[in-house]
């Protein structure tokens, strides 16, 4: 594997950490959040580069497949953010403004999914902006 195709991975994986996250705050993924998810996946992020895995699918699913691995595996969320934070600040060549501005409304539409955003989803929000935004 290249190491753009590497790095294109490790980006599609955090961004399955970072709204696994999202959806944790409250401590409770529900399915309300997990559908706005794949469909966020299948109408935005498929068509962000056309970047494949090793397996010939698109890389975008890797959000997927790492929310649900964290979501089987019963992880606590809080730390996710972290391990989004630390790719950002490695790779922000990753985060043109198109890119910056689907991650937040990805978060952000996660967060709507549910009854409204509650305290913990828009201090999360507020932090991912904060970060994005910088």
């Amino acid at each position: 594997m290249l190491n753009s195709e590497k790095v294109g991975n490790e980006f599609y994986q955090s961004l399955g950490k970072l709204y696994y996250a999202m959806a944790m705050t409250d401590g409770m993924v529900r399915p309300v959040e997990v559908e706005r998810l794949r469909k966020y996946v299948r109408q935005h992020w498929l068509d962000v580069d056309g970047m494949e895995d090793e397996f010939g699918t698109d890389s975008a699913f890797q959000i997927e497949i790492v929310f649900d691995w964290l979501q089987e595996e019963k992880k606590v969320g809080s730390t996710y953010f972290s391990d989004f934070e630390e790719f950002y600040k490695e790779h922000p060549e990753k985060f043109g403004p198109k890119v910056t501005k689907l991650v937040i409304e990805t978060a952000d539409s996660i967060a709507s999914s549910f009854a409204g955003k509650n305290m913990s989803e828009m201090v999360f929000l507020r932090q991912l902006k904060d970060l994005l935004n910088n």
